[in-house]
C-alpha cells in the first residue's frame, strides 16, 4: 500500500477525499494536514464532518498534523484539498522537499511545467514531470487536476476535437451548490432561484481545456487554439455539474456522425485497470430528457460524464449537453484516478 497525506483534510474536499480513499486498494490514509486551529486535535474533534457516510473510525482518532512537509516525512505523496489563499506556498514547500504532490487547487493549473491532468483525455501530459525543478532528482513534483467545469467539458469535447477539430465553443454551465464548498451559497441566494454569474469561474472554463487538449511537444504543451465563451450559473442542485455546449466543428458532421463519434471514442487508459478508473468514461443517452444531475451523477460512482441531447445547431455545428459530478470527477475522484495513473507510470513509488 502507498502511503498518502490529505492537505486540507478538515475541508469539503478534503472529507470526499477521506471517504473515497477509506477502502482503497492501493493508498492508505497515513496523515491528514490542516490550518493551525485544528493541528494537534484528533481529526474527530477538528473536523465537521458533511458527508453522507459516517467519518471512518480509523480515521477518527488520527491526529491533525501543521501542513508543513516536515510533519509529513512519513508518506509516498499527498492530495492537495487545500484553499487556493494558502496551496501556492504550502504546495511548493511539500515539492521542494521530494514530495509529490496532486493538488485539487488552481494556482498550479496554468503553470507550464505542472500537467493539468485528466486521464483519459490527456495522459502523455505526466512527462511534464520531467521539466519540473523543485528538487535536484525530480522526487519532488506537483500535478493539478482541472476545475470542476472543464473536466465534462475537455471529456466530452476530446472525441470532437480529435475526428472533426474545433473552431470555437460556447458553454454555460449550470452548477451545482456543492461546487461552493461548505457552508457554501447563502440560502436565500440559492433557494428557488438562479444565481447567473460565479466569480473566478470563467476564466478557468475558457482557459483549461485549452491545455488539456492541446499537444505535448518537445517538453512542453501547445495549447488548443480555438476560442471558448464561457457563462457561469449557480443553480439549486447538490452534486453534479450541467453544461449547455454548442460547438463550431472544422470539418462538417451531423448529428449521427457527432454520435458515432462520441459513441465509439476509446479511453487510452482503458487496459489500465485503474481502480477508480469508471468502465464508461463516458456514456451517450439517447432520451432527450438525460442526463440530469439527480439521476444520473452517481452513475459510475460518480466518475462518468454524461451526455445528451446532441442535436444539430442553428447557429454553429452541434449542440448538446453534458454533466458529471462535481466532487468526485471534478475534484477529489478526479485526484484520486491522477495518483493511479501516476503509481502506474511509476512517478510515485513507496
Amino acid at each position: 500500500m502507498y502511503k498518502a497525506g490529505i492537505l486540507g483534510a478538515t475541508g469539503a474536499v478534503g472529507q470526499k477525499f477521506i471517504r473515497l480513499l477509506e477502502n482503497h486498494d492501493w493508498f492508505k490514509i497515513q496523515a491528514l494536514g490542516a490550518s493551525e486551529r485544528s493541528a494537534g486535535k484528533p481529526y474527530k474533534e477538528a473536523a465537521n464532518w458533511i458527508e453522507s457516510t459516517p467519518m471512518p473510525k480509523k480515521i477518527a482518532d488520527l491526529e491533525v498534523r501543521n501542513c508543513v512537509s516536515s510533519d509529513f516525512d512519513d508518506v509516498d505523496f499527498v492530495f492537495s484539498g487545500l484553499d487556493s489563499s494558502v496551496a501556492s506556498e504550502v504546495e511548493r514547500d511539500f515539492a521542494e522537499a521530494g514530495i509529490p504532490v496532486i493538488s485539487n487547487a488552481k494556482n498550479y493549473r496554468t503553470d507550464p511545467s505542472v500537467p493539468l491532468l485528466i486521464p483519459e483525455v490527456n495522459p502523455d501530459h505526466i512527462d511534464l514531470i520531467k521539466t519540473q525543478t523543485f528538487t535536484e532528482d525530480g522526487s519532488g513534483w506537483i500535478v493539478t487536476n482541472p476545475n470542476c467545469v472543464a473536466v465534462p467539458l475537455a471529456m466530452s469535447l476530446r472525441p470532437l476535437y480529435d475526428n472533426f477539430g474545433l473552431k470555437s465553443v460556447i458553454v454555460t454551465s449550470m452548477q451545482a451548490i456543492s461546487g461552493a464548498g461548505y457552508p457554501g451559497v447563502p440560502s436565500l441566494d440559492i433557494l428557488g432561484n438562479v444565481v447567473p454569474f460565479i466569480g473566478g469561474e470563467e476564466s478557468k472554463i475558457v482557459e483549461e481545456p485549452l491545455k488539456l487538449l492541446g499537444k505535448f511537444k518537445e517538453g512542453a504543451i501547445e495549447h488548443a487554439s480555438f476560442p471558448v465563451q464561457a457563462t457561469a450559473t449557480r443553480v439549486p442542485v447538490l452534486n453534479g455539474h450541467l453544461l449547455s455546449v454548442t460547438a463550431e466543428l472544422e470539418k462538417d458532421a451531423d448529428e449521427q456522425e457527432v454520435k458515432k463519434a462520441l459513441k465509439e471514442w476509446k479511453s487510452p487508459i482503458a487496459n489500465f485497470r485503474l481502480p477508480t478508473a469508471p468502465n464508461y468514461p463516458l456514456h451517450l443517452y439517447d432520451n432527450d430528457y438525460y442526463p440530469q444531475p439527480r439521476l444520473h451523477a452517481d452513475s459510475e460512482s460518480g466518475m462518468q460524464t454524461a451526455i445528451g441531447r446532441v442535436r444539430k445547431s442553428n447557429v454553429l455545428s452541434i449542440s448538446y449537453v453534458a454533466m458529471a459530478h462535481n466532487t468526485i470527477r471534478g475534484a477529489a475522484g478526479g485526484a484520486i484516478l491522477n495518483a493511479e495513473l501516476l503509481v502506474k507510470k511509476n512517478y510515485i513509488y513507496k
